[in-house]
């Protein structure tokens, strides 16, 4: 395994004179996986000094940019953002009253970015022209796009993976007919697939299954200190495909130093707070809350008398910088009566900052992959409250096999209302019970095995570096 600093002179030259390796990275739009691989191309473009393109729509490759949670500004300006032109799609607010909690409004969006395959296959003819290795790591979703990597010489493709390893792997054996191999409780409790997707997504994913097979590995935001058992199962159930995998995770960076030095409201009024005190709130960038549900999560918050940030934002649009806005209404007086206590953001907050900061001690969450990582890494339980997609199985395996969380709301009652009493014992039970100790104790050792993996010679960087060496081969 080597990464830059250890390849002998001649070979390091070599790279730098016949124009390198390239790595064009392409994600699918939606802001965890538009986070994660920008992470990831930070993380490639300054550790190894490899030029890295970040390919989509423009409106897309500014959203990335603009939220850059915890990434150095100086690691950003390294990246070539590539715009390519996406057909107008509609932008419709989300359905905050919808049964279903999936962000069907975002399906515009998603079915044009189907419509770049031309493009893409433009820019890498053009590139793999000018470098002696062009390396593809795409979205799975974008598997569709990225297909004409097989007709260049020059060319080859990597999936970078968005989701847990656990998931990734219950849904390949489900899919294949076979079982899930976990033990009897474990298999009883398994959230079902029902209500995760809907057909056009899933008719989406079934449009890049065939072109999956060009890819030359696998790459996964995940450590073998989290998932390793569901690393060994999943490279079972996928040994036929005999494709490379590398356990990079996770990418974010772990060492945030500018948690103190940064000028943010959440992060000064996390500053005037005890150590471990805080519950931070957050459902992600995919989910609305119906006006009933807001004020029964308001009230459970206010009645557990516990320390909160809750950053409070309806799901985002396809087209993050259009449209208004929702107000969201919050119980009269709440704000006021919560003063000290509680603080309400309806912005951007700077999540991995928040996780990192010594005053935090748990996150409710919706459970993306991108969250759960955060948390873990940071050290820091999950109130697991899943709403769509990978979310259930995530809630899973943060809450029943690293038991470093508890569950909110069992998947089957999905489409029953959360009552106020069950938010405050919840958030009681987390923050400020003996229950709630073990599983932040359990957190934090977690957290600190996971940033101790990312280290020099340990297993996640050696897995990235093993990464470097094979694409600069």
């Amino acid at each position: 395994m080597c990464s830059y600093e250890n390849l002998p002179n001649h070979e390091f030259s070599n790279m730098k004179q016949d124009h390198k390796v390239v790595i064009v990275m392409v994600p699918f739009p939606a802001q965890g996986h538009l986070n994660q691989l920008l992470q990831l191309a930070c993380l490639i473009s300054s550790s190894y000094d490899l030029p890295v393109y970040y390919v989509g729509s423009a409106t897309h490759n500014l959203q990335a940019q603009v939220r850059a949670n915890a990434l150095n500004p100086s690691d950003i300006a390294k990246i070539h953002f590539h715009d390519i032109p996406t057909p107008k799609f509609a932008s419709p607010p989300p359905d905050f009253n919808a049964l279903s909690k999936f962000p069907s409004h975002l399906q515009p969006s998603w079915d044009a970015s189907m419509l770049l395959r031309e493009p893409i296959a433009s820019f890498l003819r053009d590139i793999s022209s000018k470098s002696r290795r062009v390396v593809v790591v795409h979205d799975s979703l974008m598997s569709y796009n990225v297909q004409d990597v097989s007709s260049l010489h020059n060319a080859e493709s990597y999936i970078f993976n968005c989701i847990s390893v656990f998931t990734l792997y219950c849904l390949i054996s489900l899919s294949m007919g076979m079982s899930v191999q976990l033990e009897e409780d474990f298999l009883k409790k398994l959230p079902s697939r029902e209500g995760i997707l809907t057909d056009e997504i899933r008719n989406l994913g079934a449009l890049q299954s065939p072109h999956m097979d060009i890819r030359s590995g696998d790459i996964y935001n995940t450590s073998i200190v989290i998932e390793g058992e569901f690393l060994d199962l999943l490279a079972q159930v996928a040994s036929k495909q005999n494709k490379k995998q590398w356990t990079i995770g996770p990418i974010l960076p772990t060492k945030l130093d500018r948690v103190s030095t940064r000028e943010n409201i959440c992060l000064d009024w996390l500053s005037k707070q005890p150590p471990r005190s805080v519950l931070y709130i957050s459902f992600g960038t995919t989910t609305s809350f119906s006006d009933r549900e807001i004020k029964e999560l308001a009230l459970g918050l206010e009645q557990s008398e516990q320390k909160f940030i809750w950053v409070l934002r309806d799901a985002d649009r396809g087209d993050i910088f259009t449209g208004e806005a929702r107000k969201v209404e919050l119980p009269e007086g709440f704000e006021e009566r919560v003063k000290g206590v509680g603080l309400v953001v309806r912005e951007w907050a700077p999540q991995p900052e928040i996780l990192a900061h010594s005053s935090t001690g748990g996150f409710m969450s919706h459970c993306g992959w991108n969250s759960c990582i955060e948390s873990i890494t940071m050290g820091v339980p999950i109130a697991a409250w899943p709403m769509h997609s990978d979310q259930p199985k995530n809630g899973f395996l943060v809450t029943e096999m690293l038991k470093i969380g508890l569950i909110v709301r069992e998947w089957e009652k999905r489409e029953e209302l959360v009552s106020a009493s069950t938010v405050k014992n919840v958030v009681r039970k987390l923050m400020a019970s003996n229950e709630g100790d073990m599983i932040r104790k359990r957190a934090e050792e977690l957290g600190e095995a996971v940033r101790r993996s990312t280290e020099k010679g340990s297993a996640s960087r050696v897995e990235l570096d093993s990464f470097i060496a094979h694409i600069t081969r």
